[in-house]
């Protein structure tokens, strides 16, 4: 999973970060309403923490200009002054949630967990095929119950798979679900390292990664 964090206050933003980075989730961080306008140009988030006073502008302006364009990215508000008129208008405006500063961290994660389910009709926390069953709150995996021994990019990628059962996802999709941008370094066939990880802590049992050539990569079960 991939976090717009939209949050001129450098503590906030960077502590909202290493918690979400610790529970899987690549964060990348925006000072302004323009910088994170460039990096929506580049990159398809699964959520956006927006706070609502930013330098350049109010964003609840930047939030009014994604859904004008049609970007349904589940938003959670943030600011340290939330009034029910201000509620009441992000809500309008298509904010998904809000938190008012201060807030709990854990609170925050719940919240962003939630709106992903929501936006992917995702009943309960749990993902399952077969005998695996995925919980992103956790980050973490069982197979027939037991345990299974991952990393947490390893937890994140079997997560991005789980999500999108019968699709194959390409490896620039699983690289950007798994790095941020101050992960330049990480280079692409990094996903392929990851891939062959799983696929061995999968052995044995009725699920498998397919390699689809030249397309990417797809969870089945088998039988």
């Amino acid at each position: 999973m991939r976090v717009l964090i939209v949050e001129d206050a450098t503590d906030v933003a960077e502590a909202v970060a290493i918690r979400l980075g610790k529970s899987g989730m690549a964060c990348d961080l925006a000072e302004t309403c323009e910088d994170a306008e460039d990096f929506l140009a580049v990159q398809r988030y699964d959520a956006i923490v927006l706070d609502i006073n930013l330098p350049d502008r109010n964003g609840t302006e930047l939030l009014s200009d994604l859904r004008a364009r049609g970007n349904r990215t589940p938003v959670l508000m943030l600011t340290a002054l939330f009034s029910v008129d201000d509620r009441v208008s992000a809500l309008d405006l298509g904010a998904d949630d809000y938190l008012v500063k201060p807030f709990d961290q854990r609170e925050l994660e719940a919240r962003l967990r939630a709106l992903m389910r929501r936006d992917s009709d995702q009943k309960s926390d749990a993902i399952t095929l077969g005998p695996l069953s995925y919980s992103p709150a956790g980050l973490s995996a069982t197979m027939q119950g037991q345990p299974l021994d991952l990393t947490r990019r390893e937890a994140t990628l079997l997560g991005l798979l789980l999500r999108h059962q019968g699709e194959t996802l390409n490896k620039q999709r699983l690289y950007d679900g798994l790095f941020a941008f101050d992960d330049a370094d990480v280079g692409l066939n990094a996903i392929e390292l990851y891939i062959a990880r799983l696929r061995k802590k999968l052995s044995g049992s009725s699920v498998a990664i397919e390699t689809q050539r030249g397309l990417g990569y797809r969870i089945v079960q088998h039988g």
